[in-house]
């Protein structure tokens, strides 16, 4: 936080500020409210010491955040506090504009908070992409080594995984005496990527070291420390590996053995107790608007048969004779869209998205005014969690410029990867799309920190979706078979609005949300039960891309419409970005005032 002298420092109200004021001269509130900011984030980053350190900050460096019952408490007593604070202590009618806006973004952030506290034992606490796999990843790619301090604090983190994992079980029976299980399929991911966390050294003699043991060795010869010191911290680690670690997850792999009996098959959130209240609360959550699940299973429907037209279009221009399913099994089976399954498939794979996205990067000023400074690198996903984890996904850079931001690809199965979705891939984790719109933010001096590093789905993947759009615009896509990957990732997120309310809201099973997939998509057997177990595990949160999507394009349209030959893409562009993570709602209204600017 930066230190602010002054000549005297006057109380602001019952926020217990100190911002700095000249003697008998009147607070100024945006100050005021900046200030409050800034205190709230603090107080936040204070209860969640893994998220300072993916921002790169060395706060409570060997800690866990804590998931038990007691730190929900705590985290909701705090969102209350900071909401009445905000109330009874900011006047928003004092506040200029680029004040007034963080001021509704910290009222949503925190009425969010307390809204999903009542559902805090709704969401499992283990599943597929759980704590088994995310504590591993968070230590592995976020957890920085440059001092034998670091390397202290890393050995302190292994070794407080014991009592954090501890926590989670304890929620996670917490929440199947609610009756709140994981749906049965998600018990063999647990224990085989648990059991991929403790295998290879300290935990046996094989050959090879562990993810976490290989890690903290490579991440140790990186620094300069004399041969004993570096010895003995290794010596640490194996023991607080073996102490903590593997008891630990030893403890996940029994839990999940003795739970895996009392699960059923039933996939949907209306399962749960008050299970549609809680869809309902989750639509609101992820898509920021009003959209009920009928409403919102009626625009996948259009979307899903504009796109299957845009698709006969291809088919046509590349000459394939057949109907739509045919073309879509071609698509999937013809080897000439595919890298090979192997070592040199993988490297090939990571290389053409590299030199994708540097061919993307040359042309960003077409279309934008402020480019990030972030650098940004492509990786395949760890060997440990690639089963179970998704296609592909991004993890945002420090604030520091110490850690690049990062496209992650997941290599598993080369099938699910094909070429020609490698362009519309890269564009939505990498730039313009994630990585573009987080480092923008982030990079936003001006904002506060609480704005430059949260975000909303349906804003930020909205943003990523709309991107693959505009490499059509910037002239990618220029094999027809390319334009046809896009156009199928495209899809397959109006799909995720029909699936996702079908599965949750209307009680399509597993099957029967398979199945669409397959006859609707490109998507194959194997990724389709992949992305259907996706959306039973979290229920909502696939809507929030083509919602947001189709957002952006109506509100590019609209001032596109109302400025005429005055309107600038890269303007609109750049405002949009600088706004940082917004509701959608809000940003309805701030690309409204923007354009009443312009027309001033």
């Amino acid at each position: 936080m930066r230190i602010v002298r002054a000549m005297a420092l006057t109380v602001i109200g019952s926020l217990g500020l100190m911002a700095p004021v000249a003697r008998g001269a009147t607070p100024d509130p945006n100050a005021t409210a900046n200030a409050f900011f800034e205190r709230a984030f603090q107080e936040r980053l204070a209860l969640d010491p893994a998220f300072a350190t993916s921002l790169g900050l060395r706060l409570r460096y060997g800690e866990w955040p804590d998931p038990s019952e007691k730190g929900d408490l705590e985290r909701f007593e705090l969102a209350k506090r900071e909401l009445a604070e905000l109330h009874t202590g900011i006047d928003l009618a004092r506040l200029d504009d680029a004040t007034r806006l963080s001021y509704r973004v910290f009222e949503s952030g925190e009425e969010r908070r307390i809204a999903r506290y009542r559902w805090r034992n709704h969401s499992y606490a283990i599943d597929k992409d759980g704590p088994q796999v995310q504590a591993p990843a968070f230590l592995i790619n976020s957890h920085r080594i440059d001092t034998e301090s670091d390397a202290l604090a890393y050995i302190q983190r292994l070794t407080g995984l014991r009592t954090y994992m501890e926590q989670v079980l304890e929620r996670a029976e917490q929440s199947a005496r609610a009756g709140v299980l994981p749906p049965k399929f998600v018990f063999a991911y647990v224990i085989e990527d648990a059991g991929n966390v403790i295998n290879g050294r300290p935990f046996d003699d094989g050959p090879t070291d562990s993810p976490l043991f290989a890690d903290f060795k490579t991440k140790i010869a990186a620094i300069t420390l004399p041969d004993k010191r570096r010895e003995e911290l290794t010596a640490q680690a194996a023991q607080a590996l073996l102490t903590s670690v593997k008891p630990a997850w030893e403890s996940v792999i029994a839990w999940a053995k003795t739970a895996e009996p009392r699960a059923t098959t039933d996939d949907g959130a209306w399962k749960l107790p008050d299970g549609g209240a809680y869809y309902d609360f989750l639509l609101e959550n992820f898509t920021t608007t009003k959209l009920t699940a009928t409403e919102i299973h009626a625009i996948g429907l259009r979307e899903v048969a504009r796109l299957q037209d845009e698709m006969r279009r291809v088919m046509r221009d590349v000459g394939f004779e057949g109907n739509l399913q045919a073309f879509f099994d071609f698509m999937r089976t013809d080897d000439r869209f595919y890298y090979p399954d192997t070592p040199e498939g993988r490297a090939a794979w990571l290389a053409d998205a590299t030199r994708d996205l540097g061919a993307m990067r040359a042309r960003l000023p077409q279309m934008f005014v402020t480019l990030p400074k972030a650098e940004l690198v492509v990786r395949a996903v760890e060997p440990f969690r690639e089963k179970s984890a998704g296609k592909a996904f991004y993890q945002r850079p420090a604030q520091d410029g110490s850690r690049p931001g990062v496209f992650y690809a997941n290599l598993y199965r080369m099938r699910e990867m094909p070429k020609y979705e490698m362009e519309a891939l890269a564009f939505h984790e990498g730039i313009p799309g994630h990585h573009m719109q987080n480092a923008v933010a982030a990079e936003q001096e001006a904002l506060p920190q609480f704005r430059r590093s949260g975000g909303y789905s349906a804003y930020s993947e909205g943003w990523g979706l709309y991107s693959e759009r505009l490499g059509k615009e910037l002239g990618f896509y220029k094999d027809p078979y390319s334009e046809f990957g896009r156009l199928a990732l495209e899809l397959h997120r109006a799909v995720r609005l029909v699936v996702d309310t079908g599965l949750h809201a209307m009680h399509w099973s597993r099957e029967q949300t398979i199945r669409y997939h397959v006859e609707n998509s490109p998507t194959g057997e194997d990724a389709a039960i992949k992305a259907t177990e996706r959306y039973i595990l979290n229920p909502g949160q696939a809507t929030a891309y083509m919602i947001g999507m189709l957002k952006i394009v109506e509100l590019r349209e609209r001032a596109a419409a109302a400025l005429g030959k005055e309107f600038d893409i890269r303007e609109f562009h750049d405002f949009v970005l600088r706004t940082g993570g917004v509701p959608l709602t809000v940003l309805e209204s701030e690309v409204q005032r923007w354009i009443e600017t312009r027309r001033s």
